[in-house]
């Protein structure tokens, strides 16, 4: 995979094994650099729930010649039924598999968080050296280099450290300036996912079903023995904010207390996940902020503009960002500088476009909160389904999400 550089030949830390950690090293790599990944966890974690990937993402896999190799391993969602609490379907959008237009709420590229990073790590590891079980304590800076401090007490020079360390970036922690305000645009609503076993009843389309006191679960299946679970609460409560860093066991007991009268197949998920060991939580969150770099340390991915997974860019907004950082590195390997201002000259409008994109009143109009309301937005989408209107607008819209905006070229970094 690795070329002869033609510009200087770096020597990059990333701290953080997850998708846009993977493509970043893949792409330095590839432009001649020397990249080590550090991931804190003792091994990849090749884990997680259903992800997707839209409009400029599916052109950054391209570009890596992944495509293909993704393709075989997409989850089969042809689409979303909204359903009540007798699991009765009240409308159906399905994906737009024409070719043109944009997706809907389900991708035509639907795959597990688990074998992107799988696929990621087989694109990259033969040219990129992996550290497993170690994350960055602190780190310092000068002019010519940038030393980090490990946590296993070793330490060690790098010519550029970047924080692909996800949403809670420790990285970013240290580098935005004294007094910067709170980088987390809140939304007021939590999340939390995990696996159970598969039923006959579960098929190819997500279930999404709403309950009273603006309250959703979703179910999807992903392989032939096990089914996603998640469940979706509107709280703007200091107590829902704070329960995703408490032990897992306090989160599974937060979850079961609010959603146990829920109805429709509460009970069986509440008892899978007594006993799954895929359980995760979280608040939706966006991460705003004016500083992406900051001498030699630089941030990609959600640990420099999470877009939250109401975006339906996440994902790929982490792998457009990685193409992105490489390809204005080997522009400017010589002055790096330059190289991440380019970056952030580059990447802001794409990611201001995706953030503004969420419309946290609109998420509210999607979990009523009473049954009135949760019966009206039934037979408005239901109408809605009936008169094809989601499948016009996709198939005739002239941009998916993110706009207009475009994945510069980087000769560089060309996989042709």
């Amino acid at each position: 995979m690795t070329r002869a550089a033609t510009t200087a030949s770096l020597k990059v830390l990333v701290c953080g094994g997850g998708i846009a950690g993977q493509a970043l090293a893949y792409w330095l790599a590839r432009g001649g650099h020397r990249v080590t990944v550090i991931e804190r966890f003792p091994a990849l974690r090749a884990t997680g729930a259903q992800v997707d990937l839209r409009g400029q993402g599916i052109d950054a896999v391209r570009r890596m010649g992944l495509l293909d190799v993704v393709r075989s391993k997409l989850v089969d969602e042809a689409g979303v039924a909204f359903v009540d609490a007798r699991g009765k379907v009240r409308a159906t959008i399905m994906a737009n598999t024409s070719g043109r237009g944009r997706q809907t709420l389900t991708s035509e590229y639907e795959i597990m968080r688990g074998d992107l990073v799988g696929i990621l790590h087989d694109a990259a590891k033969d040219d990129v050296d992996y550290v497993f079980g170690v994350s960055v304590d602190r780190f310092e800076q000068d002019e010519k280099r940038v030393v980090a401090h490990f946590s296993d007490g070793s330490s060690g020079a790098f010519d550029l450290l970047v924080g692909a360390d996800g949403q809670g970036s420790r990285v970013r922690r240290a580098i935005l300036p004294s007094g910067t305000p709170d980088p987390y645009r809140r939304v007021g609503i939590h999340m939390a996912y995990w696996f159970v076993p598969r039923t006959a009843t579960d098929t190819d389309i997500r279930d999404t079903y709403n309950a009273p006191g603006a309250r959703m679960i979703m179910r999807r299946s992903h392989n032939p023995t096990e089914t996603q679970v998640y469940f979706v609460l509107r709280d703007d409560s200091e107590e829902a904010s704070a329960v995703h860093r408490e032990p897992i066991e306090h989160q599974k007991q937060f979850w079961a207390d609010r959603f146990r009268d829920a109805g429709w197949q509460t009970e069986r998920f509440l008892e899978g996940m007594e006993t799954t060991d895929s359980f995760y939580s979280q608040e939706v969150v966006q991460v705003r902020t004016d500083t992406w770099s900051k001498g030699r340390v630089v941030l990609v991915g959600d640990a420099a503009h999470c877009a939250s997974p109401y975006s339906g860019m996440g994902v790929s907004g982490g792998l457009i960002g990685a193409y992105v950082l490489a390809g204005e590195i080997s522009r400017r390997a010589r002055d790096l500088p330059e190289a991440l201002a380019n970056y952030d000259t580059v990447l802001r409008p794409f990611v201001d476009e995706i953030q503004a994109a969420v419309k946290p009143h609109l998420l509210r109009l999607g979990m009523p909160k009473n049954k009135l309301a949760i019966d009206a937005f039934h037979s408005v989408t239901a109408l809605a389904c009936f008169l094809r209107i989601p499948e016009f607008i996709a198939q005739h819209a002239k941009e998916d999400r993110g706009g207009d905006w475009r994945l510069p070229e980087y000769p560089d970094l060309d996989a042709g």
